[in-house]
């Protein structure tokens, strides 16, 4: 079973994850391509630093070759936002990365990238699941052979124009003069090159760590969140560093660590870039969110007389809403974001790079820009759980919550109830908790925010005890 979610198809290597289903998804797209008449243009593939990403970037291009579709492949890792890039300014009709981003080493996965560089919504992805489920077999040639026919080219020098792109737009003289010293964990993925490159033309003095290839991530989730980023807290501390910083696997995620070793979510940086971005650098307009990110933003977009637009979770649709609306920036809470003007997809390069530069610029440390926006929207608390559950519980707990509406009983006032994904409790202070399915793991996912850490864990707390009544009914 073949089935994509909000990041792409993501599979356990072995299990799902093998070189059958991944001919299956490239005799797919290949139909796809000669069914609409889009074989004029080569498929362009990147692949992360997992087990399989470089051998199944060699199988897909070996199906594309048997139905006589060019492919440009790397000859390196790269991470998903340079591949987004590539085929928005390429113009080329589909790409594609091996890869799982931030799930756990055991998985492996494919993120399809349409026109202008785009997610691939979900019509394209149903179609892919559906052709799939109807193929007859798959048609194949050898790598060297195609590679001999030129149906296979190999990308020579592809990260300039990405990293020029980003070097442009940045304010390069004001992080040349605050001479910031950094500490980067790539997280033993794939964005580092493109992000050395940036901090040295800048002139920042830049150490890494867990830079080297490690398939298993040294057990440990390639996710730059808190628990994970403890060692390097304490790199950044006891190195007297300015700033850390650390990516997920495929470079589209990211998190922060201040000189004193504090930890900072994407919320926290949405909330600072947007600041930064239309009080700093007078950028108007509207910012986008999907419904499990801060509303800090909310509050900012008010007292700036804008709009704070919410979407459902999955980056298609933060992409979309910022062109739909012309708004600054876009993100989620998960760790990625995008700015306007830049690639449609997440991209921890481009928002390293803009935090370095507003940290840079304002002549202060993340820590104080941070703080000063709490004072002003309010200090708030992020909770977030996971629960697995059993594939034939699914249909019972989405029946119950979505379909019969059933939440619990916070004690606290609520404003309204939506499911636009999942299902979201909005309190009239502003507070929230959600509770939806994960697309890309057999997970339940709750959510809260709230004035109070005590507060937003009672609400998930309250939303995990009724999941488990209905299981158990």
């Amino acid at each position: 079973m073949i089935k994509f979610g909000t990041g792409g198809w993501r599979a356990i290597i072995g299990d799902d994850f093998t070189k059958e289903n991944i001919s299956l998804v490239a005799q797919a797209i290949s139909e796809i391509l000669i069914e609409d008449k889009k074989t004029d243009k080569p498929v362009m593939i990147g692949f992360d630093r997992r087990f399989l990403s470089e051998m199944g970037t060699t199988w897909l291009c070996e199906v594309f070759a048997g139905n006589g579709i060019r492919t440009m492949r790397m000859k390196r890792s790269a991470p998903s936002p340079f591949v987004m890039h590539t085929v928005m300014k390429q113009d080329l009709y589909c790409g594609l990365e091996v890869t799982a981003s931030h799930n756990p080493p055991e998985y492996d996965g494919i993120k399809v990238i349409v026109e202008e560089g785009r997610d691939a919504p979900v019509e394209v992805t149903d179609r892919i699941e559906k052709v799939i489920s109807g193929l007859k077999g798959v048609k194949r040639m050898d790598y060297d052979e195609a590679l001999a026919k030129g149906l296979v080219s190999i990308m020579q020098n592809p990260f300039n124009a990405f990293i020029d792109d980003i070097l442009e737009v940045l304010d390069k003289e004001a992080i040349r003069e605050r001479g910031l010293r950094v500490l980067f964990d790539p997280m033993h993925g794939s964005g580092t090159y493109p992000m050395l490159v940036i901090l040295n033309t800048c002139r920042c003095t830049v150490d890494l760590i867990n830079n080297n290839k490690d398939a298993y991530f040294e057990g440990l989730y390639p996710a730059p969140s808190e628990d994970i980023l403890k060692g390097l807290s304490d790199k950044v501390v006891k190195g007297g560093y300015d700033l850390g910083f650390a990516f997920d696997g495929d470079g589209d995620r990211l998190s922060f660590i201040d000189s004193n070793g504090r930890y900072f979510s994407m919320n926290q940086i949405l909330a600072m870039l947007y600041w930064y971005l239309h009080e700093g650098k007078h950028w108007k307009g509207p910012v986008v969110k999907n419904l499990c990110t801060t509303y800090v933003l909310d509050r900012m977009a008010k007292d700036f007389g804008e709009k704070c637009i919410e979407v459902p979770v999955g980056f298609k649709w933060v992409s979309s809403a910022i062109d739909k609306y012309d708004a600054v920036l876009g993100g989620e809470s998960s760790g990625g974001l995008t700015i306007r003007g830049h690639i449609h997809g997440k991209d921890a390069i481009y928002a390293a790079s803009l935090v370095i530069e507003m940290v840079s610029a304002m002549g202060k440390s993340i820590a104080e820009i941070s703080d000063m926006i709490s004072e002003k929207y309010g200090k708030t608390y992020y909770v977030e759980k996971a629960m697995r559950f059993k594939a034939e519980d699914k249909g019972r707990i989405n029946h119950a919550i979505m379909d019969d509406g059933r939440v619990p009983d916070f004690g606290d006032e609520v404003e309204k109830v939506g499911y636009m994904d999942g299902c979201k409790v909005y309190f009239k202070d502003g507070s929230f908790v959600s509770c939806r399915f994960s697309g890309t793991e057999p997970l339940l996912r709750f959510i809260a925010e709230a004035s109070s850490e005590e507060k937003a864990r009672g609400y998930v707390c309250a939303f995990e005890d009724l999941v488990e009544r209905i299981i158990a009914e």
